[in-house]
């Protein structure tokens, strides 16, 4: 009986055969890993500041501590309630995190989200320092005014609490406008996930934690630009404001703001996995912040350089009479050395028209409003007919502005 003859050939055929039952028992292993990877979604919870950095401070409280305790009470809900998501931490703990370690953590964790959580506040030289209000959640974009720089530069100012921060950061320096240009060129792939994850944060602030409506804005963030995937950064409230740092102070406050930013999330989430309704929600909530173009954006910040509240800035006066010291927003069309008649035509159809006499001329104005949103419309009607209109600011009868 002739024995079993070996060639290179059947070798090979062995090797091959025992190559292939090797893959058929790692097949289900592998697809079960990728499936796993494939169902893990990552979010990055990210409190702003930390350790000696302080962040803005209020009467009784600090930022850090503010952020620290809403991103804790928010990765708390995703982790009880979410079990295909696992959320990172940036910083759990009374610590400094510079922000170029946030952003590189966010990477090394594969992140499919990023958000940092922050608290506001304005100068206090500011005389409405204690009555401004409102959250307000930004997604990557250029410093397109004196005030969107100077938010931009203070919360990334930290990075000069590091050693060498000029080399660490490759020449950013945050006190300087010239660093923000790199922001007009940089390609953001994710802009659009991240206005859809911020509208769903605004309408739930607002709805779920009662805070006043200040709108998805863009600005220039360092962690924004540098994490590499759908990005915000949420300003939960004013702590110059004693009565809204009481509430972000608080347990209830950091509760309510928590799960306001969690349902946004959950929505975001179904969204992200195909749910038709929650694909809807998504649509909707960012169509509805699709108006936050660079004119729209201006108006915005122009009135939180005036610091108008909620309730002023929804306010038209054209029922009422202007309180004493209330600033008035009014479109200038026409300055003649002498006094027209109420029914002129040269006012071209305008009406009703407003007069005031300064420095030897009659100045005409129509319109007003409690703040440069309510104006603007007004102003392109004025526009069409007078080229050289532009808004004013009134105060007890006299132009300030």
């Amino acid at each position: 009986m002739p024995g079993l003859q070996y060639t290179p050939n059947t070798t090979y055929r062995w090797l091959g055969m025992t190559i292939l039952l090797i893959v058929m028992l790692l097949l289900p292993t592998v697809t079960m890993a990728q499936e796993a990877t494939k169902n893990n979604f990552v979010v990055i919870l990210d409190a702003g500041h930390g350790g000696n950095d302080a962040g803005a401070i209020g009467v009784k409280g600090k930022e850090k501590n503010i952020n620290l305790g809403v991103v804790l009470k928010l990765g708390k809900l995703i982790e009880e309630n979410m079990p295909d998501v696992t959320v990172k931490y940036t910083r759990k703990k009374d610590v400094f995190v510079g922000l170029k370690e946030r952003t590189q953590y966010a990477h090394k964790n594969n992140g499919n989200l990023f958000i940092s959580v922050h608290a506001n506040s304005i100068s206090k030289k500011n005389k409405n320092r204690k009555t401004i209000k409102g959250a307000s959640t930004y997604v990557l974009g250029t410093a397109k005014n004196a005030k969107n720089l100077e938010i931009a530069q203070r919360e990334n100012s930290v990075i000069m609490l590091e050693d060498d921060y000029t080399s660490k950061y490759e020449g950013f320096d945050p006190n300087s406008p010239e660093s923000y240009i790199i922001f007009e060129t940089m390609q953001n792939a994710f802009l659009e996930q991240s206005i859809s994850f911020a509208a769903l944060v605004q309408n739930q602030m607002v709805d779920v934690a009662n805070r006043a409506d200040r709108g998805v804005r863009q600005n220039g963030f360092y962690v924004l630009a540098y994490t590499g995937m759908p990005s915000v950064l949420v300003e939960l409230d004013f702590i110059c404001n004693p009565t809204q740092e009481k509430y972000m102070l608080s347990e209830k406050g950091q509760n309510e703001m928590a799960q306001a930013i969690y349902n946004a999330f959950v929505t975001y989430k179904a969204s992200y996995d195909g749910k038709s309704d929650a694909i809807a929600a998504v649509q909707q909530a960012q169509a509805e912040a699709a108006d936050y173009n660079e004119e729209k954006h201006i108006e915005e910040e122009s009135a939180i350089e005036e610091h108008t509240t909620p309730e002023q800035q929804n306010s038209d006066l054209d029922t009422q009479a202007p309180q004493a010291g209330q600033r008035i927003y009014k479109v200038q069309f026409m300055a003649l050395p002498k006094k027209l008649s109420a029914n002129s035509k040269e006012y071209k159809g305008l009406s009703p028209v407003e007069v005031y006499y300064d420095k030897g001329y009659y100045k005409y104005t129509y319109g007003a409003s409690l703040t440069r949103e309510g104006i603007e419309d007004d102003f392109r009607q004025v526009r069409k007919l007078f080229k050289d209109a532009f808004i004013i600011v009134m105060q007890d009868g006299r132009r300030v502005e």
